[in-house]
C-alpha cells in the first residue's frame, strides 16, 4: 500500500501539487482545497520502519498529539493503518497567523505487512510526540526433526 515514487508523470503532479502556494489553494473550490490539504497532510507524515530479528518497528514523529487524536488498526487481516487528526490551534484572541508551515488535517499512512507479522501482539505506544509501533513476527517453524524408532531383535 505504501507507495513509492519514481520520476513519471505522477510524481511531477504530486510534486506540483504538495508545493502549491497558499494563495493557488484558496482560489480551488472547497472539495478540491480539502483533498490539497489532506494530501499535503498525508505526505508529510513520515515513517520509519526497522526490521529487527523479532519484529518489525514503525516509528512516526506526532509532535503535540494525543493518544485519542492517533488511530493504529489492522484492516484485511495484513495491512497496518496509521492516521488521525492534527488539529490546528484555533484560539480566540486577537493574535493573526503571519506563517503557517506546520501540516494541519487529517493523515493516513498504510502498510502491508508480511505473512510472518504476528497480528494480534501489535503493541502501539507514544512517547514524547513519537509513535513506536512493534509488530512481532511469528516464529519460523522448527525444522522437522526425524522421528527414531527403536529396532527390535528377535
Amino acid at each position: 500500500m505504501d507507495i513509492f515514487f519514481g520520476r513519471d508523470p505522477l510524481t511531477s503532479a504530486l510534486t506540483q501539487l504538495l508545493n502549491s502556494p497558499e494563495e493557488y489553494e484558496k482560489s480551488l473550490n472547497p472539495s478540491t482545497r480539502t483533498y490539497v490539504r489532506d494530501t499535503k497532510a498525508m505526505f508529510n507524515t513520515c515513517v520509519d520502519v526497522k526490521e529487527n530479528p523479532n519484529a518489525y518497528v514503525f516509528i512516526a514523529d506526532m509532535p503535540g498529539l494525543k493518544s485519542g487524536d492517533i488511530k493504529v488498526q489492522v484492516e484485511n487481516d495484513n495491512v497496518l493503518t496509521i492516521g488521525g487528526e492534527r488539529k490546528r490551534d484555533e484560539s480566540k484572541d486577537e493574535a493573526k497567523f503571519l506563517r503557517m508551515e506546520r501540516p494541519a488535517g487529517k493523515f493516513l499512512r498504510k502498510f502491508t505487512l508480511p505473512s510472518n507479522a504476528k497480528l494480534d501482539a501489535i503493541e502501539a505506544a507514544c512517547t514524547d510526540g513519537v509513535l513506536t509501533i512493534t509488530v512481532p513476527k511469528i516464529p519460523p517453524p522448527e525444522p522437522h526433526k526425524p522421528k527414531t524408532i527403536a529396532v527390535t531383535v528377535g
